[in-house]
């Protein structure tokens, strides 16, 4: 069974940064990918970055390209999400979400998500 743990997230202020992250186990394959995702009450949960674990290779929404990077400790099964440059509307609740096959940040395409960690951007 695929277990994702997350940890990170707080309170910042605006321009500063945070790293979330993500702790997958149960997969038997490296042929997985594990995304971000984000949301605030009322909106649907929106992609941010992913990666496919097989080859590394990384895809980010156009929004958070140059302030979030992905990063991995694969000898900790871990995915970090780097955030920088932070500002009040990247206020969300955040989850990490993994599933077999290639990175997508289609939140449709995950079965397996974290426990979500609050981030809020506020001076």
């Amino acid at each position: 069974q695929v277990q994702l743990v997350q940890s990170g997230g707080g309170l910042v202020q605006p321009g500063g940064s945070l790293i979330l992250s993500c702790a997958a186990s149960g997969f038997t394959t490296d042929f997985y990918a594990i995304a971000w995702f984000r949301q605030v009450p009322g909106k649907a949960r929106e992609g941010l970055s992913c990666i496919s674990i097989s080859d590394g290779k990384t895809q980010h929404e156009d929004f958070v390209e140059g302030r979030f990077t992905l990063s991995r400790d694969d000898a900790k099964n871990t995915v970090y999400l780097q955030m920088d440059s932070l500002k009040p509307e990247d206020t969300a609740v955040y989850f990490c979400a993994a599933d077999l096959g290639r990175c997508s940040l289609l939140a449709a395409t995950y079965r397996s998500w974290g426990q979500g960690t609050q981030v809020t951007v506020s001076s």
